[in-house]
């Protein structure tokens, strides 16, 4: 399709970005995440901090959907970057910043309580690095957000689902409330895959979340409150 382009790391297609329309998104992942953020976040235009680049679907398609909407991309491999920024070029009126980075040297330099959203989606291969996945860094997410923003996470795991567990009880000691959502397949775990992590301090409802995922083509579960707690004693 004219317009449309699928981002490869290590013959791995790792992002899919159509120019022509921001807005449709090719991997199920991004779009648990456009749901959650769309769910959770105030309305109207947001402030948005992204860790991790890829083809930068998701900020091209919060530009349209919330339009207004001030966002901040990091990416530390500086290669990756301008690569898709010279092949996959930002719209001229955007709002879409990029900086070269380390994402959890960036995330502890925001100023408190201002911004709405914070993505993460950072990987080195298939897995998460370990300084980007602790109490600390989740610590510096909560203390960037506003009162109603959402922190969401893009993990990937085995079927045991042991990181995933893992990486919600972390995100538990520090919001309030926390949820996860993936394919039933994954979370039953009958195959690995990507899960998303969600974390608010209590401004938001998951009620619309789960309502929003009941109505996506495929089984999609919301794992929260006590499914959540069921789900971290398996």
């Amino acid at each position: 399709m004219p317009g449309a382009y699928t981002l490869y790391l290590n013959a791995v297609a790792q992002s899919h970005v159509d120019l022509n329309e921001p807005e449709l998104i090719a991997f199920d992942y991004i779009r648990y995440i456009v749901d959650v953020i769309d769910s959770l976040a105030p309305s109207g235009p947001l402030e948005v901090l992204h860790l991790g680049a890829g083809a930068m679907t998701l900020p091209r398609c919060l530009a349209h959907m919330r339009a207004g909407s001030a966002q901040r991309v990091v990416e530390i491999d500086g290669e990756l970057l301008s690569f898709v920024l010279e092949y996959l070029p930002l719209p001229d009126d955007t709002l879409i910043e990029t900086v070269v980075a380390d994402a959890a040297e960036e995330l502890a330099a925001q100023r408190p309580a201002s911004l709405d959203v914070i993505v993460a989606d950072i990987f080195q291969g298939a897995k998460i690095p370990q300084h980007v996945s602790t109490v600390d860094f989740a610590r510096s997410a909560r203390q960037a957000l506003r009162h109603d923003g959402c922190y969401v996470a893009n993990i990937m795991d085995q079927p045991d689902l042991a990181f995933a567990r893992e990486q919600a009880r972390v995100l538990q000691e520090v919001f309030e409330q926390v949820a996860i959502v993936a394919d039933a397949s994954v979370l039953r775990g009958r195959r690995q895959g990507n899960l998303i992590l969600a974390a608010t301090e209590g401004g938001a409802s998951f009620q619309r979340l789960v309502r929003t995922m009941a109505a996506d083509p495929f089984a999609t579960r919301v794992e929260y409150g006590e499914r959540l707690k069921r789900f971290l004693k398996r």
